[in-house]
């Protein structure tokens, strides 16, 4: 019988054996851990991709009048509760016939993760409508790894908002609409002014065949247009002053090289607002709301006139309302 302070001794040969096989035990499942989770890691990086191909397939194939069936709508509820469920909705929204794009969930800024996914949507776009278009899930993949401006990724988001809507929403009628920028999460003026110069671009596409393709211009309707552009912070579209954020460079058109955005969509934004003028001149009546016009907006803002093709037409004609 062992007395009662007896304690059992372990030999330190057979202690350290039993540290080395619980060591080499819990190393074995720390190393089947981590395989796991690359392999989970893998296979969702691989359904993003496969994803992203399928929704930029969606949107190139029903962006424009072509109206998406409802079994392709439905298709993209498979999409719901997981990393792509906002931009699937998103995507749907833009081949929908009168649909909700102009509704908070969609006018507010997602997050960069769903502005990136976006971003490669529309890259997948571009891609299937080439001759020889590379691999998709090639370019998906290079494009996950990519850096890609903020900046981009928003005008990228409201750029297919704003054609998205103008797309699907005939006739064109955003005379009931304000945007609110400052209810939209955009994180500066810089945003704020993207989502402004792209909803004006759409609003610019509207007016232009009426200024340019008919001879002579038909101001009239081109009038009847303009009285249904939106609201921006609960007043007229021109009296929109906040455009002296950081110029950036990016590239717009296809064919050219990264320009500056402000002396492509503020150019863009003058031509309409010329229009707008160019219209109230028409008649003699309107000459307050000439005046409303010139002094409200960007029209006597000098600053910007560099931006504009038409400069020295800009400087001759408004010099009278400096102050």
């Amino acid at each position: 019988m062992r007395h009662p302070n007896y304690v059992r001794r372990i030999n330190p040969q057979k202690k350290w054996i039993i540290f080395e096989k619980t060591f080499h035990h819990l190393k074995q499942k720390k190393t089947i851990l981590l395989v796991s989770l690359l392999a989970i890691n893998t296979i969702c990086l691989a359904q993003i991709n496969e994803g992203l191909v399928d929704l930029g397939k969606t949107y190139r194939q029903y962006m424009f009048r072509n109206n998406a069936p409802a079994g392709v709508s439905a298709g993209l509820d498979k999409y719901s509760g997981t990393v792509l469920g906002f931009v699937a909705d998103f995507i749907r929204e833009t081949t929908r016939e009168n649909n909700s794009l102009l509704t908070e969930k969609f006018l507010s800024r997602p997050g960069d993760s769903s502005l990136k996914y976006v971003y490669i949507i529309r890259e997948v776009n571009y891609n299937v409508r080439k001759e020889e278009p590379e691999d998709n899930k090639s370019l998906v993949e290079k494009l996950l790894n990519k850096d890609v401006p903020v900046n981009e990724l928003v005008d990228c988001y409201y750029d297919i908002l704003f054609t998205g809507y103008g797309n699907k929403n005939q006739p064109f009628d955003l005379s009931g609409v304000n945007f609110d920028l400052k209810e939209y999460h955009l994180n500066n003026d810089t945003e704020q002014g993207i989502f402004f110069l792209r909803a004006m671009r759409l609003c610019g596409t509207v007016i232009w065949g009426y200024m340019n393709v008919v001879k002579p211009p038909n101001y009239k309707e081109a009038m009847k247009y303009i009285e249904k552009y939106p609201r921006f912070n609960s007043a007229p579209y021109y009296q929109y002053l906040d455009l002296n954020f950081p110029d950036f460079k990016m590239k717009i058109e296809s064919e050219k090289k990264a320009q500056s955005y402000k002396e492509y969509y503020i150019d863009k934004y003058y031509e309409t607002l010329i229009y707008h003028l160019q219209c109230l001149q028409q008649d003699d009546s309107n000459k307050e709301k000439i005046n409303d016009l010139i002094l409200g907006s960007i029209l006597k803002e000098e600053m910007y006139y560099k931006y504009s093709k038409q400069e020295k037409a800009l400087k001759k004609l408004f010099t009278p309302y400096k102050r």
